[in-house]
């Protein structure tokens, strides 16, 4: 496995407890969980606690090709972070950080090693951009 981890952050312009609500509320999930305007995430499921389950499903959306995105966490702190492990033994963690009526999300993941670190990195930058925008408006 790569030892270099993948890091992406956002600047959300909305106070933490809407952020951390549209980021783990499976309704929310389903509006910005993509990472291009091709793709969509028709189900989720969360089970918000150390030990608890998640699956977003993500598919193209003409339907060539889907997969079950899921892990089990490993922490939950309210308002201030979530790490969870994937079913390869992949770890991701996430920071939120309540700056006056923003909130800084931070995710730190640890690389597959089928894919280029840049792509991946764009992959992960453009779910979480799709994530501020969807915060930000809704």
């Amino acid at each position: 496995m790569n030892l270099e981890q993948i890091t992406v952050t956002a600047q959300v312009a909305a106070p933490i407890i809407k952020v951390w609500q549209t980021w783990t509320l499976p309704e929310h999930i389903t509006q910005w969980c993509s990472a291009s305007d091709d793709w969509h995430a028709p189900k989720a499921t969360n089970d918000l606690r150390a030990g608890g389950k998640f699956m977003t499903r993500m598919e193209a959306k003409d339907g060539s090709f889907g997969f079950d995105f899921e892990g089990v966490y490993t922490t939950v702190e309210i308002h201030k972070h979530i790490a969870y492990e994937m079913p390869d033994g992949r770890k991701v963690a996430i920071t939120f950080e309540s700056q006056d009526q923003h909130t800084k999300v931070t995710e730190t993941v640890d690389p597959e090693s089928q894919n280029p670190i840049e792509m991946q990195r764009d992959g992960w930058q453009a779910i979480l951009d799709n994530f501020r925008k969807y915060t930000e408006t809704n």
